[in-house]
């Protein structure tokens, strides 16, 4: 009971704080009990529901997540410009990680700050313990006579009580895409002096709980925010993208027919089943019939601008310009710490305004003007949107990343490493003088996943591209800005092969959803990390000579991938305290 106890008072402080946007009265401690929180003379169930934010607050905030950077990276979109010891993501991209040393700000299994910002301090909660406190709410929510309920009958209780069975599913698939199978503990809520000593379920058992999930609860759940200050829960919608996340990753490769341990089922799949590329696409297909979501006029727009039409699933977070402050370039007086540099291998990902590869000699690109500042043939808008490179505007003046630049002044100031610095997420201030608070919401699900996620599927499932996956990408490039072209395709290729489709529609989720914590995990399920990871991370030294300036490539960091990287070692201490917890392969 005293460990129960202890629970409740640490959700209940971490929905305080929950996205640094919602403010709620902190429970006197020695109030604090499973009574008090679940109290059947509440029908407000205003105790309850504040738990339940707690619950919430354990989804995390990824915006420099990983002490201090993004998760990507440590994938070969981006480098940390922290050069010294000891960084998490360099760590990762250069297999210096192990079971004993796993970076805890991405060690989700054991977990550390995931309830905070990453540059506050605050409660250490791990996906495990927010798994036990949905638990804890599934199991007594059912005696709070809360009012209210839904159109189609379903009580306030069970539409909580369908958040709390979400969020537990979402929870999983964080811990299945990282770790592979894991121990399902159904409705159990385990204390001490419980026998824990549990093992890990197979991946196909968790991939199927996690849909069925979804399943159960979908209809039990909003369709849409009730009001704007609801925009973080989940909803009927969200449920069902979950699903098509989770059959996605399950019919691909890393876990479909490239288990890195033959016929090891916690490691993925026994066998290759081509229904399962189906399977995803009906998933992604079933969300894009519910008609409630769209892609957004405005690329940029999707993650300024609150409960835009493509959103389907955020983590809140306060309005801020900490996105400025920690990642924009330096040189400017209104600050700007360049923590993430963006790589070569990203920038050369982004194809032309016409959307042809820079590689197609028709696209226009000039290796003389490689940004198309000074030519009237343009790179796709969203590389604009995206990095910061050499002549960019900002704050009413120019990104200078040449030698001796105030963008790169050589000097100890902590300063881009590949002459790129991160621009997405960041608000419109090409002509301020200065930065200003802005939503920094985190984006989890939004509806151009969807159409990818349906694209990448039914072109898996047919011999031959059909017209359904260039659909998709049409409107994505559209909506991008990409020129239709005289025959309407967007720069795409009539009559692609299954390889080539499979070749465009993998960098069209590279350059979409650049720095979402997508290509880090994109790389492994498709099972090329091998190969691109292998590769050096390289950037550009550009030298300035009058108004001319030459662009040198240059190796920034050698990265390092072996196939036992494609998993995470489950943490060491979980393998010594339990017999029966089996450690991935190779760790």
């Amino acid at each position: 009971m005293k460990n129960y106890i202890h629970t409740i008072a640490v959700f209940l402080l971490a929905a305080a704080v929950l996205g640094g946007c919602k403010k709620y009265e902190q429970f006197p401690v020695d109030k604090v009990t499973g009574n008090y929180v679940f109290d059947p003379l509440d029908s407000a169930g205003v105790n309850a529901q504040s738990f339940l934010y707690g619950v919430y607050s354990i989804v995390k905030n990824g915006h420099n997540r990983v002490d201090g950077d993004y998760l990507d990276a440590a994938s070969d979109d981006a480098v940390s410009s922290n050069t010294g010891n000891g960084v998490p993501v360099t760590l990762i991209a250069t297999d210096a990680v192990t079971s004993l040393n796993f970076p805890g700000s991405e060690n989700l299994w054991e977990g550390t700050n995931l309830s905070q910002d990453p540059s506050s301090s605050g409660v250490p909660q791990s996906l495990w313990s927010g798994i036990r406190n949905a638990n804890i709410f599934i199991n007594n929510i059912g005696v709070v006579p809360v009012k209210g309920g839904l159109a189609n009958g379903t009580t306030t209780a069970q539409v909580w009580r369908s958040e709390a069975r979400f969020l537990r599913a979402y929870f999983y698939f964080e811990l299945v895409r990282r770790y592979g199978g894991v121990p399902l503990l159904g409705d159990k809520v385990y204390d001490i002096g419980d026998n824990v000593a549990l093992p890990r379920s197979s991946f196909a058992d968790c991939i199927s709980y996690i849909v069925s999930e979804c399943d159960a609860v979908k209809d039990s759940l909003i369709t849409a925010p009730v009001a704007d200050a609801d925009n973080y829960r989940a909803t009927k919608g969200a449920a069902m993208a979950l699903k098509a996340k989770a059959l996605l990753l399950a019919a691909s490769p890393l876990f479909n027919g490239g288990n890195i341990d033959n016929g090891n089922n916690l490691t993925g799949y026994t066998d290759f089943d081509a229904n399962r590329w189906a399977l995803a696409a009906q998933a992604a297909k079933d969300v894009m019939d519910l008609h409630t979501y769209s892609l957004d006029p405005s690329f940029t727009d999707v993650f300024l601008t609150q409960n835009n039409s493509e959103r389907i699933f955020i983590r809140p977070w306060s309005n801020t310009s900490n996105i400025e402050t920690t990642n924009g370039p330096v040189g400017f007086q209104a600050g700007g710490n360049g923590n993430t540099s963006p790589t070569q291998e990203l920038v050369n990902a982004f194809p032309m305004q016409n959307g042809l590869p820079i590689t197609d000699p028709a696209s226009g690109y000039l290796a003389s003007d490689p940004y198309s500042v000074l030519s009237d043939a343009k790179r796709d808008p969203r590389f604009t949107a995206t990095v910061f490179y050499n002549g960019a505007k900002w704050l009413n003046s120019t990104v200078q990343t040449y030698e001796g630049a105030p963008g790169k002044p050589n000097s100890s100031l902590q300063q881009t490493v590949t002459g790129y610095y991160m621009r997405k997420f960041m608000g419109n201030f090409e002509s301020a003088s200065t930065y200003s608070n802005h939503s920094s919401d985190w984006i989890i699900m939004r509806y151009a996943e969807i159409l990818l996620a349906y694209a990448e599927a039914r072109n898996e499932v047919e011999p031959a591209p059909q017209a359904d996956v260039y659909e998709q990408l049409y409107a994505i490039r559209a909506r991008a800005g990409i020129d239709p072209g005289a025959g309407g395709n967007y720069g795409l290729a009539p009559n692609m092969t299954k390889a080539q489709m499979r070749a465009v529609i993998q960098n069209e989720w590279r350059i979409e959803f650049a720095f979402e914590e997508h290509r880090y995990f994109d790389i492994r399920r498709w099972k090329i990390a091998e190969t691109v990871m292998n590769q050096p991370r390289t950037g550009v030294s550009i030298v300035k000579s009058g108004n001319a300036f030459t662009y040198n490539p240059i190796t920034v960091l050698k990265t390092v991938f072996k196939e036992n990287q494609y998993l995470y070692p489950i943490p060491y201490n979980e393998v010594a305290k339990n017999p029966n917890m089996k450690q991935n392969p190779g760790q």
